[in-house]
């Protein structure tokens, strides 16, 4: 049995490098894994902490980490830096140009046998609930804010949550929804696309327990794009609305 949620894919997104920007793209393949080509690398610091926004067991806070940004050009990463410099990933120049950027030396390395994600694979995103928000923070805030691989065009806020729990057919591909998205103060950090936004994180705080969006782990491998429809798989309940 499916259902139509009544959200679309309106933009879907990609980060090469974990913590740094990424791009915009028409088209996500997912698998096993989550979306192919997203947090395959990580910055990392001298005693293998992964380079962040926030400070934890796994993770060490850097600055500006979002003023650079990492594509995918013919299959190989390539991090743009502020000044307009271009390395690929894997050119000891990359690093050299990245641990001057952050004042302290990192290196960068591809995932190997522990997943670079800090909550799950895949992570979708109301455009409702981003607009609750705006309106609690008296401001327009970009979704590309909550580092969202798929962004959804909703009609209610926090329409997503209520989908955890449940199975999801987006494009070809099949996902479960196993938790919403806890956030960080990285969303209130600037960014090579713009300002900073002070007081983002606490406006999602005080009107959703600082919890934005929905972590999916892929069932069925396949092709997500702009424009799919969201349809609930299942015996589930009646139609949720989007």
């Amino acid at each position: 049995m499916t259902l139509a949620t009544g959200a679309v894919v309106t933009s879907l997104h990609r980060y090469p490098v974990k913590s740094l920007l990424g791009e915009q793209v028409g088209r996500l393949e997912v698998d096993a894994r989550g979306c192919a080509g997203d947090r395959v690398w990580a910055v990392r610091t001298g005693d293998g902490q992964l380079g962040s926004g926030k400070n934890g067991r796994r993770f060490a806070a850097l600055p500006d980490l979002q003023l650079v940004r990492a594509t995918l050009v013919r299959g190989q990463v390539v991090l743009q830096f502020p000044d307009g410099a271009e390395h690929a990933v894997d050119d000891p120049a990359a690093a050299r140009t990245l641990s001057e950027h952050v004042g302290r030396a990192v290196t960068l390395t591809p995932e190997t046998d522990g997943t670079h994600f800090d909550d799950g694979p895949v992570s979708l995103l109301g455009t409702a609930s981003v607009d609750a928000v705006a309106v609690e923070l008296g401001a327009r805030v970009p979704t590309g804010r909550f580092r969202a691989n798929v962004v959804l065009r909703t009609r209610e806020a926090w329409a997503e949550d209520a989908w955890e729990g449940r199975r999801l057919r987006v494009g070809s591909g099949l996902l479960d929804v196993v938790a919403t998205s806890p956030r960080c103060v990285m969303v209130d950090a600037r960014t090579a696309d713009g300002p900073g936004q002070p007081g983002l994180l606490r406006a999602v705080g005080r009107i959703h327990e600082a919890e934005l969006g929905i972590i999916a782990e892929v069932v069925e491998p396949g092709v997500v794009e702009v424009g799919d429809e969201v349809h609930l798989v299942g015996d589930g309940r009646a139609d949720i609305g989007g």
